[in-house]
């Protein structure tokens, strides 16, 4: 018998071939089961990775690759069902060696019917993927133990960006820095964390441009949370490319450094601090070893002086001799000055209320200013007492006036205030915690360069022109201070600049044994300056404490801002407002004041021009103390 002709067409070739084809697959497990799960062939990759040879493994139900606990779940039975009822069963999952290890497999199982569609059995067909599983697991185990470290840093924000800038995730550190959920940010443009201002410059996609070019955008400024408030980040965006080089989004990592930039500020302020400290006391040992120089030398001069004045009888020689006295006199208030900021003038200290110097010196402070000025005071109520040499307190507040006027020469405000502060410690300057009384001059002049505030009161600096100014009153004024064991105080900005002079109040209830009562006050109204000047004089010999004004007007803003005014001592013509209407006013105000008027016209001529004059006692010009003495003792 001839054997068959081997052709492309005869079905004995083809089926020989596929087997040929099954048999030398080696990374699939092929083979055939019967309705029932029996095995009815066996390839060469099912033997390899399961390691049973195809006489120990025919004839056996398939389960046999399973585990104990899927067969008691009945998986074989139902993987058949499935593959019966819906023409394929997919799964993957743990199966067993001859040796009883595991391996994981991928399983496919397809029904075979015949041309009837009777089921003669199932192809089966499992791969051991263990491999891909477990770099799978691993993968999976790595990204996962990434994003719980995301997730877990609450110092940080961390956040992905799409190429456009829309965030897509968001961390634990993202929501404790800026405040919003995730629900809330995820899907929107990053540019939302910054300030208006930079939004308006295009700062967000410049960082985005930068981090695309070289690969990194790293920046410090401002940003914006989710109440609106304002923290200092520190901002690195990194570029995200795959493996082709493109773009696919941006990895942002924000750090809240506001302590950190704050604690820097504070360090660079103490460090300025301590050297303009250094400046000032080095500058103020070489101005005090000078003043005192100097003094010793105008000292010479002066007694020079007095000791040729007798001996001089020609006008030209006593013209020049007042010429040397002028200098003389200009130079010891110079050298005044300069030992105020060295802190060696003398000082003589008393219990006083600084209210009640302020009034006493009105007069003086409002004459300080032009007609362009607007010039008001106000005092704050229930001012603590101080400790400090009046005459140093008066002179310091005239300068800070006089400057407030220079700066101020095309008109403008001037506000003098009192005010009890109470400070911590060093929160101005190195002041220790306590209570505090402050007076402060403010003009609305042309202000002050933040540059030069921190020299204004080195001595002989001055921003005035040559020959305007010496560029010792801020000087004096910051030596009187610190002498007090107080400070100076300057703020300029936006045209506005307020000078303050702080100084260390007393308790209440902490009576100085060697203080004096309290004399009382006699304030004193005429328009004219030299009569204003002498009739201060005869009240203060009196024992009286004086405060002046140069108008009725004037007079009426003391008496209502102060209330402890004993005495009023009034010329009775004036302009605007004569002094008998002056004093109804005051009664009106303050009932208790004692009125006594002054004029060079007699009652009978008085009473002609004006009503009301009954009322007052009057003294006629020229008067003597001992008359005016007699009078208040009447009133």
């Amino acid at each position: 018998m001839n054997p068959p002709v081997i052709s492309p067409s005869n079905p004995l070739v083809e089926s020989e071939r596929f087997r040929l084809l099954v048999q030398s697959v080696n990374d699939y497990a092929i083979y055939m089961l019967s309705p029932e799960g029996i095995v009815s062939s066996w390839n060469s990759g099912a033997q390899r990775f399961k390691g049973y040879t195809a006489d120990e493994i025919i004839g056996q139900h398939f389960s046999k690759f399973y585990r104990d606990e899927d067969r008691a779940r009945g998986l074989p039975s139902n993987a058949l069902n499935t593959a019966r009822t819906s023409g394929k069963f997919e799964d993957e999952g743990w199966r067993v060696r001859k040796d009883g290890s595991f391996f994981w497999a991928s399983v496919i199982i397809d029904p075979i019917q015949d041309d009837d569609g009777n089921l003669i059995g199932f192809a089966k067909i499992t791969r051991d993927i263990t491999e891909r599983k477990q770099a799978a697991e691993s993968l999976h185990a790595s990204e996962e133990r990434f994003r719980l470290l995301v997730q877990g840093v609450t110092d940080y924000a961390i956040y992905m960006l799409s190429p456009a800038g829309i965030i897509t995730n968001w961390n634990a550190g993202a929501k404790r820095i800026k405040g919003y959920e995730e629900s809330e940010v995820i899907g929107t443009h990053f540019s939302r964390f910054y300030t208006e201002d930079d939004q308006q410059t295009g700062l967000p996609a410049k960082a985005l441009a930068t981090a695309t070019a070289l690969g990194v955008f790293e920046n410090e400024g401002w940003r914006v949370r989710k109440d609106g408030s304002k923290f200092w980040a520190h901002v690195v965006i990194d570029s995200i490319k795959n493996a082709n080089g493109e773009l696919i989004g941006f990895a942002k990592v924000t750090r809240d450094v506001t302590e950190r930039r704050k604690t820097a500020e504070e360090l660079k302020k103490a460090q300025a601090a301590l050297f303009q400290a250094q400046k000032m006391e080095s500058i103020g040992l070489l101005t005090g070893g000078i003043a005192h120089d100097f003094n010793n030398l105008l000292n010479i001069v002066s007694n020079s002086v007095a000791l040729l004045r007798p001996s001089l009888d020609g006008a030209k020689e006593i013209r020049l001799l007042e010429g040397i006295e002028k200098a003389t006199s200009r130079g010891s208030l110079l050298i005044q000055q300069l030992l105020a900021f060295a802190k060696q003038q003398t000082f003589t200290l008393e219990r006083r209320n600084v209210n009640r110097i302020v009034e006493s010196f009105e007069s003086v402070l409002r004459r300080a200013n032009n007609s362009l000025i607007q010039f008001n005071i106000k005092l704050a109520d229930h001012l603590p007492p101080v400790e400090i040499d009046v005459a140093q307190l008066e002179s310091a507040m005239l300068n800070l006036v006089i400057n407030a006027c220079d700066a101020t020469p095309s008109g403008g405000k001037i506000l003098l205030t009192t005010e009890a502060i109470q400070l911590s410690e060093h929160e101005i300057e190195k002041l220790p915690a306590g209570n505090y009384v402050k007076i402060s001059v403010l003009d609305t002049g042309h202000g002050i360069p933040p540059e030069i505030i921190s020299r204004i009161v080195e001595p002989f600096f001055t921003t005035k022109p040559i020959g305007k100014g010496t560029g010792l009153g801020l000087s004096q004024v910051y030596g009187f201070a610190q002498q007090a064991n107080g400070t100076l105080q300057i703020i300029s900005s936006n045209g506005q600049t307020t000078i303050s002079i702080i100084l260390p109040s007393l308790s209440e209830d902490v009576m100085d044994l060697h203080q004096e009562p309290a004399s009382e006050i006699a304030l004193i109204v005429d328009d004219q300056p030299d009569v204003l000047e002498i009739a201060a004089e005869v009240f203060k010999t009196l024992g009286y404490d004086v405060i002046c004004a140069n108008s009725a007007r004037e007079a009426l803003e003391i008496i209502e801002r102060s209330k402890g005014i004993d005495v009023l001592f009034s010329d009775v013509m004036m302009p605007g407002m004569n002094g008998i209407e002056l004093g109804h006013k005051a009664k009106t105000i303050m009932p208790n004041i004692k009125v006594l008027l002054a004029s060079g016209f007699t009652t009978p001529v008085l009473k002609e021009r004006y009503s009301g004059l009954e009322s007052f006692d009057l003294v006629t010009k020229p008067y003597k103390v001992s008359e005016i003495a007699k009078k208040l003792r009447s009133v």
